[in-house]
């Protein structure tokens, strides 16, 4: 970035960043990390729970992102050893920071869905056996 005609950086954590917009999307580029972060804003959930929110994504693509929000610091996941094995994840302290941004964004999105399109029900179909 640049100020006052000089070029400025951040360097965090061995990473280069050339604006705050470039730390920012760092946490929250892509399309599913936002989401994932949405549905864990107020709660604590399961792989299953959280699969079933997201229907569109794919459990391998959904492992992916809570790997990587984990090593980001985003989400915590906390493995109860029972019979069957229970792994929950829920925001962190500072994943909940992100939370004013993604009821920003949310709040964003709800306003152009309501001016430009439609809401409709989704009609699932039934399963012939």
């Amino acid at each position: 970035m640049i100020i006052k005609g000089e070029e400025f950086v951040y360097h965090i954590k061995g990473e280069t960043f050339h604006c705050a917009m470039d730390v920012t999307m760092h946490f929250l580029g892509g399309k599913w990390k936002t989401i994932v972060l949405w549905y864990l804003r107020n709660k604590t959930l399961r792989f299953g729970e959280l699969k079933k929110q997201i229907p569109d994504m794919t459990e391998k693509m959904l492992s992916i992102q809570l790997k990587k929000m984990e090593a980001d610091g985003l989400i915590k996941r906390e493995v109860f050893v029972e019979v069957p094995l229970r792994v929950e994840y829920s925001l962190t302290d500072f994943g909940k920071s992100l939370t004013p941004i993604l009821e920003a964004i949310s709040k964003w999105g709800r306003h152009y869905g309501e001016t430009e399109g439609q809401l409709k029900a989704v009609v699932k179909k039934k399963k012939v056996l």
